[in-house]
């Protein structure tokens, strides 16, 4: 249905266009139908896109009212942010059948063609999407996405997004982006060392493990959330995973048990929520976000969402739980898809 309550007469996907990964949600009737994500190594350029799209479920591929947003006009194969949106609404519009509308977070909805000129709203504008749909469920809370490589943390204030900042930059520096992600980061950025047979140990400044690493290890990472290549190019198994963990701290696998290296990475589990933590606390120190409004946790690292929540003293709502009533079946993916699924909805709802 459209937001007056017409039917909708042709499905609308929703699609998150990132440097890492694509993104897409089917909404039909009303209701997410079906959400899929796959790798797309888009600092390749362009070309990167058309495979991941030639690969992707055949409903994607279908006729269509498109719905975009975007992360990936930061990836390096484009000048800048501009060349970036304007390049990627382009692909936009001859790739995806159908009209194609480009979502400019606090500006609406514009034509592919506009979009260079509001490349400054439309730029990593995904996360204004999600807390906008979750302001339409719920008024009052603080969105925490933890994704694969960032975590967005937006207050919602009276049913609207309410970030003191808009950009990249200005949400690093307000706490409502924190670089660091569930499958992704590298180890050395959660801290400059870690505990080992009683001492601590500087770690090696190297990109030997990731995150994926840490959270295959304690058992919390999803299944299918880990898409990329390990950083040694090797398996994802139990073993390999304690490997690459051994060599940030400049040992090799023999030198400890399966404990002490779930022990090492419950470690860097520890400090990347931390980092969470402090974000957190300084937006919801904020006089307008009321003392028990809830965190609405969304993501692949939807779990720490919900660890951060039981550590602040704060109920947790999860988003799938939000939109429920607008999912049809499983709500397999929607979570880690979210920014997908929230402009799929939003479109459904105000695009002519």
């Amino acid at each position: 249905m459209t937001r007056d309550g017409a039917p909708q007469s042709e499905p609308t996907i929703g699609w998150d266009l990132g440097g890492v990964h694509v993104k897409a949600a089917l909404v039909s009737e009303g209701r997410v139908q079906a959400v899929v994500q796959a790798p797309c190594p888009l600092w390749r350029g362009l070309p990167a896109l058309d495979k991941t799209l030639a690969d992707l479920p055949d409903w994607a591929r279908r006729p269509a009212r498109h719905a975009v947003t975007m992360t990936g006009e930061l990836t390096d194969c484009f000048s800048d942010r501009t060349d970036g949106v304007a390049k990627l609404s382009a692909w936009a519009r001859a790739a995806l059948p159908g009209p194609v509308a480009i979502y400019a977070g606090r500006a609406g909805f514009v034509a592919p063609d506009e979009a260079e000129p509001r490349a400054a709203d439309i730029a990593s504008a995904n996360w204004h999407a999600t807390a906008a749909l979750v302001g339409r469920h719920y008024a009052d809370g603080l969105l925490v996405d933890i994704g694969s490589t960032t975590a967005d943390l937006i207050p919602v204030v009276g049913g609207r997004p309410a970030a003191t900042g808009y950009s990249d930059a200005e949400r690093l520096e307000t706490g409502e982006i924190v670089y660091t992600g569930v499958v992704r980061s590298h180890l050395v950025a959660l801290g400059p060392d870690a505990p080992w047979h009683g001492r601590r140990t500087r770690l090696m400044a190297e990109t030997f493990a990731n995150t994926a690493d840490i959270y295959r290890l304690t058992g919390d990472l999803p299944e299918g959330a880990d898409q990329q290549h390990s950083a040694d190019l090797k398996g994802k198994s139990i073993p390999e995973s304690e490997t690459r963990l051994a060599r940030t701290i400049g040992r090799d696998r023999g030198e400890g048990s399966a404990a002490e290296w779930r022990a090492l990475a419950a470690h860097f589990a520890e400090a990347q929520l931390r980092l969470l933590h402090d974000a957190a606390a300084t937006l919801l120190s904020r006089p307008d976000i009321a003392a028990d409004a809830p965190l609405v946790a969304c993501g692949a690292g939807a779990f720490l969402a919900e660890r951060l929540a039981l550590r602040l003293g704060r109920p947790c709502l999860a988003f799938t739980d939000l939109v429920a009533d607008r999912i049809a079946g499983s709500p397999d993916w929607a979570s880690t898809c979210g920014p997908a699924v929230a402009v799929a909805l939003l479109g459904a709802a105000d695009l002519p």
